[in-house]
């Protein structure tokens, strides 16, 4: 999967295997950190291309190449990028159409990219090639693109992409292409409000689709407004993957190329009170055991924000005891809300708990999914006897969801008045919907 392509295929419930995909996907495409003194160049391609024979005889479509250029580490600059492009091994397979930025000469072409960025929420790739099958190729046929690629920049002035890495296999088919029209994200909706969904379904292929399947899944904040006959609507328990709602709608339509089709009526969907970082998640496959061309565009993930937010709060504890005596220390996490908060791209944990042990005291037993550390956060060899230890939370709570912690610690020394610092932090970053930080600390007081 290309970087370019994340953002299309993180999907929240597309398929059976939603749930758990979409914890183990996330955002993490991309580049490793790199070191200061190290840098890479990477070429963006994707691995195939499948192009479509023209419809009842006609002339075949172009289709969209995208290629891009990338590298590590952000604190170099790289410029003058050259990408080469070799397209030999599609003769007789496919042609290609080479945009205002590929200098061609024969099968081969240099194209610049001025600028090479670091893979980031802005990255799209540079370089957009045109490809449609060629004059008397048949279905099945296939050929290859390869890419070449140097810069400059990098901690030795430049930069070459690994050798023979980059490929893309071209092949031609025949068969429905069905593609959903990508819908812009939805910010600052209201709480309690409801928004109509633009879904729009075309064939893009060069045959007929007969019957087709819709499926959506919603986020714990979702609610349908429109409910339709040929769906089947289920919704999750939220026991190991956090709560969701799924609609699996089955059409008869036959689905000519270049047709498009429309839900029976708009798509509404309502937001709940509790509704913050929302996804509606749609899928579509064709009907009749038939392959889709190209999955590419068969699914995408809307994002949903409303204007709400998620107050966290941890409370401590007092203990007492006498040299010796072990002591139970119970802590809490709490939601507040009124918003419930989950990190369904990432499945990151959306809060860590932190205690700070007290000075005096050791800990002898440890909540489950609380992880010893050193006092600035490196390894610590043993489960007990740590100074610090980080609870993580799931990568989802609900709007009104606790969850205590009870610590074993053995007074070692009686030190009236000792403390221990206990904190809730993001796993990376800041806190975007905690609207009071006032109650993300507390203490844990012994004697």
């Amino acid at each position: 999967m290309s970087p370019a392509s994340v953002g299309r295929v993180l999907r929240l419930g597309a398929c059976a295997t939603l749930s758990a995909g979409l914890v183990t996907m996330g955002l993490a495409a991309g580049p490793a950190v790199a070191e200061p003194e190290s840098d890479q160049l990477w070429i963006d391609a994707p691995y195939q291309q499948t192009l479509p024979l023209g419809a009842g005889g006609g002339a075949p479509q172009t289709r969209t190449l995208d290629v891009g250029l990338y590298h590590d580490n952000s604190n170099f600059a790289v410029t003058d990028g050259k990408l080469s492009v070799d397209v030999s091994g599609l003769a007789g397979v496919a042609d290609v159409t080479w945009p205002a930025n590929c200098a061609p000469t024969g099968t081969t072409a240099v194209c610049s990219v001025a600028q090479v960025p670091v893979i980031g929420p802005d990255y799209s790739p540079q370089v957009r090639l045109g490809v449609r099958a060629a004059d008397g190729a048949r279905s099945g046929s296939q050929g290859t693109i390869t890419y070449g690629a140097t810069a400059t920049g990098g901690p030795d002035g430049t930069l070459k992409a690994p050798g023979n890495s980059f490929d893309t296999t071209v092949e031609i088919a025949a068969g429905p292409d069905l593609a959903i029209a990508d819908i812009a994200p939805v910010t600052h909706a209201g709480p309690g409000s409801a928004e109509t969904i633009p879904f729009a379904l075309t064939n893009k292929g060069n045959e007929s689709a007969h019957g087709f399947t819709v499926k959506l899944s919603a986020s714990y904040g979702l609610d349908w407004l429109t409910r339709y006959d040929q769906c089947a609507y289920t919704t999750s328990s939220g026991d190991e993957y956090a709560p969701m709602s799924y609609a699996t709608c089955t059409f008869d339509e036959v689905l000519a190329p270049g047709e498009s089709f429309a839900l029976p009526a708009p798509l509404e969907v309502a937001l709940a009170r509790h509704a913050l970082n929302e996804r509606l998640d749609i899928s579509v496959e064709p009907g009749g055991g038939a392959t889709d061309l190209s999955g590419d565009d068969n699914y995408l993930a809307l994002q949903i924000g409303a204007d709400n937010a998620a107050d966290f709060s941890v409370t401590g504890a007092a203990v007492t005891g006498a040299a010796g005596e072990t002591v139970t220390a119970p802590l809490t996490f709490k939601n507040n809300g009124p918003a419930w908060l989950g990190n369904l791209g990432s499945g990151d944990p959306v809060a860590v708990v932190r205690l700070i042990v007290p000075d005096g005291t050791t800990v002898t037993g440890v909540p489950s999914g609380c992880a010893p550390h050193t006092l600035g956060g490196g390894y610590y060899p043993q489960q007990t006897g740590a100074p610090r230890y980080d609870c993580a939370l799931p990568y989802w709570v609900l709007e009104n969801a606790e969850r205590g912690y009870a610590f074993k610690l053995r007074v070692d020394s009686v030190v009236p008045g000792t403390t221990g610092a206990v904190s809730i932090h993001p796993d990376f970053g800041e806190f975007r919907y905690d609207p009071d930080t006032t109650n993300n600390t507390a203490v844990l007081a012994v004697n």
